[in-house]
């Protein structure tokens, strides 16, 4: 996996997460999407990284996986993948490996429209 972190494999390993399977289909998926991606724990929770904080996990989720975009009202999302309506985050949910496969196209493309709006700006 382009630019995994072993912090991240360790910290996912202890974390023990009944979804760790869709947690790490989850990660692959963004971390092949470019290759200037990078990951690290922030905030007690693997992060996803590219000319700032992007994404994080919810860890405390057990029924999906929860992925934090933190400046996710910035990013031009066509997909609908992105929930919420507070002033910066907004969230993407997988209830199953399934969905994660149904909205990988949907994940892929609002991780490029982050990029795109940090190359950008």
């Amino acid at each position: 996996m382009a630019h995994r972190n072993p912090e991240v494999d360790e910290y996912l390993k202890k974390k023990n997460h009944p979804l760790e399977a869709e947690i790490q289909r989850v990660r692959e998926i963004i971390l092949h999407t470019h290759p200037d991606i990078e990951e690290t724990i922030k905030w007690s929770s693997p992060t996803f990284m590219y000319k700032g904080n992007m994404a994080s996990y919810f860890m405390n989720a057990k029924k999906h996986v929860s992925l934090m975009f933190h400046k996710g009202a910035l990013i031009n999302d066509t997909t609908g993948l992105l929930q919420g309506d507070g002033k910066e985050a907004r969230t993407a949910k997988f209830g199953s490996m399934e969905d994660i496969e149904n909205r990988k196209k949907d994940l892929e493309s609002v991780v490029l429209a982050w990029i795109k709006m940090r190359d950008d700006s």
